[in-house]
């Protein structure tokens, strides 16, 4: 019972979350599904967009979401692959 109370927990939190549009460094990690220090090494490399203010690390909602999107991988064989599928014999 405790596991799905934590899971709802978490469900109610990225649903506010996905509603705001400036978040909090827990908010992202949330959002990304990043551990907070990896967030905070990337922000330190300039690598995910960010602003600072009073000592305090920010994100534009749309941004994260912007730059998830930018990250994407591209497999070579990705096509083939989908398009073997649906060739008939």
């Amino acid at each position: 019972m405790v596991n799905l109370e934590k899971r709802f927990e978490r469900l109610e939190n990225l649903i506010v979350t996905t509603q705001k549009s400036t978040l909090n460094i827990d908010e992202v990690c949330l959002l990304t599904g990043l551990a907070k220090s990896t967030i905070y090494k990337l922000t330190m490399k300039g690598e995910i967009p960010h602003y600072k203010q009073t000592g305090h690390l920010y994100f534009d909602r749309v941004e994260i979401e912007n730059w998830l999107k930018s990250e994407r991988g591209f497999l070579v064989n990705e096509s083939i692959i989908s398009n073997s599928c649906y060739k008939s014999k």
